[in-house]
């Protein structure tokens, strides 16, 4: 697909139009629930709005918040790694972040800690399996993508399997808490540190988007060009980890949305990363806050892990962006 050339007046124009899409999106989070409780209820006196202050404030404004925060920082991990990688199906537990983060969560929960033990081990576990793929990865002094990408797998495998082992010897009453983190659970997750987070990156590397430009034509054209590429390629690949490694301690393990997002933006708004590196921070939270709003009102009042609806969403729409739109590199 051809796309029209980035002027000042488009940038503007989609980002506003995002914002928008955003805003209404969370609004409509603060709506709708497993209970009738809305937000203009606050306006009242009486039982009925003190009920409606807890429901809205106390739980649906945290938990939007942190939707907001979790899917923009995974898709913004995932535009990354995808150029970095030169992988449009490369996505932001590509290199083991998230396995590593499960096995620290698994191992927390299985010894009886609290939830702030249990985020504190998660982060360091995602923090370890990052930075055993780096130091693996850089045993022959090359760094080449491929040599990081088989890394990254293999060490998500080995995690994996740690964190099958750890589930089969969790006893009954931890084994449904267990499953429901690495599914993917926004019940309780926290934005106070996660949303800061995203501004920050978001802030860190929109200002090298022509640089990524450059690097998403090739290492070697890059340099050619003058680009200082080994700098900004460990730049970003420590941008994108920690983005995932927050992610994952916020919210556990939620699919699809930095694979999803990044390609099929790339499909509608092109290949310039000085619009898409804001616009999938924006679409990544809005399409995590559609589906946690489903989440919640699909079997009201039993609420589904966000996890679950995400893989469930996201599998058929990114099979009909390959049959019908094909990869875009």
């Amino acid at each position: 697909m051809k796309h029209s050339r980035l002027t000042p007046a488009r940038l503007t124009f989609t980002l506003l139009m995002l914002s928008t899409l955003l805003l209404l999106t969370a609004t409509l989070s603060l709506c709708f629930g497993s209970t009738s409780y809305r937000p203009w209820q606050l306006l009242g006196n009486g039982p009925d709005a003190a009920l409606a202050r807890d429901v809205v404030l106390e739980l649906r404004l945290p938990r939007t918040l942190a939707a907001i925060a979790v899917g923009g920082l995974l898709a913004l991990a995932g535009a990354l790694q995808q150029v970095l990688l030169r992988n449009p199906l490369a996505d932001p537990y590509i290199l083991g972040t998230s396995g590593g983060a499960s096995v620290g969560a698994l191992l927390a929960m299985l010894l009886g800690a609290g939830v702030a033990s249990v985020n504190l081990a998660a982060g360091c576990g995602a923090l370890l399996s990052i930075t055993l793929v780096f130091i693996l990865a850089r045993k022959d002094h090359s760094s080449s993508q491929a040599r990081l990408l088989l890394t990254g797998v293999a060490i998500a495998s080995f995690c994996g399997a740690l964190s099958s082992l750890l589930l089969s010897l969790a006893p009954d009453g931890l084994l449904r808490g267990m499953v429901f983190w690495m599914l993917g659970d926004l019940a309780g997750a926290r934005w106070q540190l996660a949303l800061p987070l995203l501004l920050a990156l978001l802030l860190l590397v929109w200002p090298l988007a022509r640089q990524l430009n450059v690097l998403s034509q090739g290492a070697q054209t890059a340099h050619a060009l003058g680009a200082n590429t080994r700098k900004l390629q460990w730049l970003l690949y420590f941008v994108a980890a920690a983005a995932t490694a927050i992610a994952v301690t916020t919210a556990g393990m939620i699919g699809f949305i930095g694979l999803i997002v990044p390609h099929a933006l790339r499909l509608l708004l092109g290949h310039d990363q000085r619009l898409l590196l804001p616009a999938v921070a924006l679409t990544g939270g809005t399409v995590l806050l559609a589906a946690d709003i489903t989440s919640r009102i699909l079997l009201a009042p039993q609420q589904l892990p966000v996890g679950v609806i995400t893989a469930l969403a996201g599998v058929p729409v990114f099979l009909w962006l390959l049959q019908h739109r094909g990869v875009v590199r």
